[in-house]
């Protein structure tokens, strides 16, 4: 036991390293276009701009020990648990305990509690607990999908026809709060657990189809929330109205100081919170099923540990810091008289702004592995880059110009589901699974609150033009994921000729 310790404690150091290097790199861009602005079209007082400084600090060694924490834990635990559910062969068990767990995950997810927060007139339990319910419903349509064989593209037919014609039923201030919903929920809480959920059930089966169907939970699990809170529309209509977030104003800094003090209490108990449904689900199976080794559990406790220490320093670090910058930032460029700046601005921030997603480097790593490297991460990573930049330049598009978000929305989606049938199905399956994990923390916590500061200092409604930003980086990624499956398939049949590839069947290694 002390020998599996030590040897366990050398290879967490030596990835603890890694992983900084890895989170630095992510960040150091976003640090850098912020510096930039700061000193340059958009001055910032400097007590935002010390908050948002030691918050980037807090957010790379949040970043390194999350998601080190994925690897040693979620991603294992998730996998441990679909194998075995999918093992039990009860349907009723599985529907259950799929529903539970989609449930408790959902309660769990950091990102929805900051949105449920900012939405005016809507009750934040009432809320949370409608998104749950449409989460743990459509995790155990992924499942049903996943044992019985249906292509996924037709489930995204049906469910996102049925979200459109809703749509049209609901209040305005209402339509972009419920597609955003649809992206917080897939965040840094929910990915690891939920794609690795499919890892695990795909394990079991035999057949050629089920490494391709282990993606697209994280896709059917972010429209039940759309749909959910569109129903809940019909019933409570909005009658408040957003208040902007007060600018933090400190005479020194120890009061600056404070602020992050002050803030991890609350954190701490958030993130306990958050993961003891999950620890206690994963705990009574272990009893009841699993009854892994003592060693794979000492991983996973190392791993929980790193979790939940790397998510209290990430959402200190992102809400405290980046929320009041990114919200005067907003501001002060909206304000100037060459206002048209924020789209260009905007797609900068958003390209650089989704390799700073926890949720997004697991997406890309299990990818990876799952493909034997025929899909590799940077390949993923620039053309998630690219969606969430041309999703940020049409945001800032909105809040200029108050045109519906429907008008984007409706083209957007018909776009994806089309390419659907024109691109391998596993990059269907990733495509929209990336489009809910790019809409993480980053995305709520500066981008959102980015627009909303925009949307004021134009003179727009925050409720009906600002928010649905969320929903923008969640539908680009669709797209861009599958044209880059489009290139796949045609270079596919360019070197058709060639001796056939050890991966994938007869699929080359993408070079981007």
């Amino acid at each position: 036991m002390i020998r599996h310790w030590r040897d366990l404690r050398e290879r967490s150091k030596e990835k603890l390293w890694e992983k900084f290097l890895e989170a630095l790199s992510a960040v150091l861009p976003i640090l850098g276009i912020v510096l930039v602005l700061c000193l340059t079209i958009a001055p910032i007082p400097p007590a935002v701009l010390i908050l948002f400084l030691f918050g980037a600090v807090l957010l790379v060694v949040g970043m390194m020990f999350f998601t080190l924490g994925a690897e040693l834990a979620m991603t294992p635990m998730g996998e441990h648990v679909g194998a075995a559910m999918t093992r039990s062969r009860r349907l009723a068990v599985m529907i259950g305990l799929g529903f539970l767990l989609g449930f408790l995950i959902t309660i769990s997810e950091p990102d929805l509690q900051v949105l449920a927060e900012q939405v005016p007139a809507i009750p934040n339990q009432v809320l949370i607990l409608t998104v749950a319910a449409g989460v743990g419903l459509f995790l155990v349509v992924s499942l049903l999908r996943m044992l019985m064989g249906i292509p996924l593209g037709i489930l995204l037919l049906i469910f996102y026809a049925a979200v459109f014609v809703l749509a049209f039923f609901v209040p305005k201030s209402f339509l972009a709060v419920a597609f955003d919903a649809g992206g917080v929920t897939t965040g840094p809480m929910t990915v690891p657990f939920i794609m690795s959920l499919g890892v695990g059930i795909a394990a079991i089966r035999s057949d050629k189809h089920a490494a391709n169907d282990s993606f697209g939970l994280v896709a059917l699990c972010s429209i039940g929330p759309i749909l959910s809170v569109l129903i809940l529309g019909m019933i409570y209509t909005p009658a408040g109205s957003y208040e902007g977030s007060l600018l933090p104003d400190a005479a020194n800094s120890v009061e600056l100081g404070g602020m992050f003090f002050q803030s991890f209490p609350k954190y701490i108990s958030e993130i306990a919170g958050s993961l003891l449904p999950i620890v206690a689900f994963f705990g009574a199976f272990q009893l009841i099923s699993l009854k892994l080794s003592k060693h794979n559990l000492m991983r996973i406790v190392v791993g929980l540990v790193y979790t939940y220490l790397g998510l209290v320093l990430f959402l200190t670090g992102v809400n405290v810091g980046f929320m009041p910058a990114g919200n005067y930032l907003g501001q002060v460029i909206a304000g100037r008289d060459y206002r048209w700046v924020l789209v260009p601005i905007g797609m900068l921030i958003g390209y650089f702004i989704v390799m700073a997603e926890p949720a997004v480097y697991v997406l890309n790593k299990q990818v990876e592995e799952i493909t034997s490297g025929a899909i590799p991460a940077k390949a993923m990573g620039y053309s998630l880059s690219t969606g969430v930049a041309c999703s940020l330049g049409l945001a800032m598009v909105r809040v200029l110009t108050g045109i519906s978000i429907l008008w984007f929305l409706i083209p957007g989606y018909a776009l994806a589901l089309g390419l659907s049938f024109f691109v391998p199905r596993i990059f269907t399956a990733i495509a929209f699974d990336s489009g809910g994990v790019a809409s993480g923390p980053m995305t709520t916590t500066f981008l959102l609150p980015f627009a909303m500061g925009a949307c004021g200092a134009v003179g727009g409604n925050i409720v009906t033009d600002a928010f649905g930003v969320v929903a923008m980086v969640a539908m680009t990624p669709l797209i861009t994921i599958q044209v880059l499956g489009l290139i796949f398939e045609l270079r596919s049949h360019a070197h058709a000729a060639a001796p056939p590839q050890p991966v994938l069947g007869d699929w080359d290694i993408i070079e981007l």
